[in-house]
């Protein structure tokens, strides 16, 4: 299947067979979204919230959900919880990480100001904790609550990770099961559990989330150096910039020889980064073949997500969680 072909990505084909469930979604956001007294508040959420964004996670909770035979009304409101709290970490994470493009329109913090980002973000979270209480069922609240304490956790290790060269594939992976993963896995595993599906489906569609989740950031990783402004929705280099260890410079570091490692140790350790340095990154990047081996251990994610599956009853959603594990490590080639 081509790239090109837009209406026969698994994404799209999963929003069209969800499309009633995403609408009732939509709707629950621009309502829960509204403040009577801050104006501000719906502003900045709808600059990012309407900029385009696939909506990968809360479709899938509602897949999970819809998968394992649900029928009532509360996966719109997981769905829209998952959304807020991905939204909220958008919104601080650009703050920190002094972004100035984000799905391919200028940030909030650079069209308001940081204090704007911080705190409409902090509305975001208490909303979604709002919307994650409603259904009344104890577990799902739990899984919720775990995830979002996980994000904040891997995006400070990240904090503490980042300029460092000693960082190892194994804490970024926890970085990357903190700050991406523990989203997804609690999108899925909180639409089977509201779903009141078998414990063998909901650890199912968790480690699939878990799985996808870590294949996603990874190819996420590897586009920074090799996508498009418009494939990435963000500036190539930003995490080069922003002197991010990730796994293509780990495994090029672990290679590097003394000159190379003290260009490592200039552009990321110390932050003196010159005209062209980026282009030298890339070039020390497929030297030692950084880049492919990032995109095979991507594609290991993405076959676990696909083998997590197999426990499941057979559908046409279940072939499209499937092949939405294919397509996130088809984006980079």
């Amino acid at each position: 299947m081509g790239l090109d072909e837009t209406a026969q990505k698994p994404h799209d084909r999963l929003n069209a067979r969800l499309a009633e469930d995403m609408e009732r979604v939509n709707t629950l956001i621009r309502e829960r979204m509204a403040s009577e007294h801050a104006p501000r508040i719906p502003q900045v959420t709808a600059h990012l919230i309407e900029a385009g964004g696939k909506r990968l996670r809360p479709m899938l909770t509602l897949a999970a959900a819809r998968l394992c035979g649900y029928g009532g009304p509360y996966h719109i409101h997981l769905a829209a919880t998952v959304e807020f709290i991905h939204t909220a970490t958008l919104l601080h994470d650009d703050v920190v990480d002094e972004s100035s493009q984000r799905r391919g329109r200028p940030t909030a913090n650079l069209l308001w100001d940081n204090k704007s980002s911080v705190l409409v973000g902090d509305y975001l979270f208490a909303r979604s904790f709002q919307l994650m209480v409603e259904p009344g069922n104890l577990r799902v609240l739990d899984i919720l609550a775990n995830a979002s304490a996980t994000i904040a956790e891997g995006e400070v290790l990240q904090l503490t990770a980042a300029q460092d060269l000693a960082t190892t594939e194994e804490i970024y992976l926890q970085v990357v099961r903190g700050k991406t993963a523990a989203l997804f896995s609690a999108a899925t595993e909180s639409g089977a559990v509201i779903a009141d599906a078998v414990e063998g489906h909901v650890t199912a569609l968790r480690d699939y989330g878990d799985a996808l989740g870590i294949a996603f950031q990874m190819v996420d990783d590897l586009l920074d150096y090799g996508g498009s402004t418009a494939t990435i929705g963000k500036n190539v280099g930003d995490d080069f910039r922003e002197r991010k260890l990730t796994l293509p410079v780990i495994r090029a570091v672990a290679k590097a020889d003394a000159t190379e490692r003290a260009f490592w140790q200039r552009v990321i350790e110390k932050g003196d980064q010159q005209d062209g340095d980026l282009e030298t990154a890339m070039a020390l990047l497929a030297r030692h073949s950084a880049m492919a081996s990032t995109r095979a251990t991507a594609i290991e994610w993405s076959q676990r997500a696909q083998t997590a599956l197999d426990v499941l009853p057979a559908s046409d959603l279940r072939d499209m969680l499937v092949d939405l594990a294919d397509y996130v490590v088809e984006r980079v080639r």
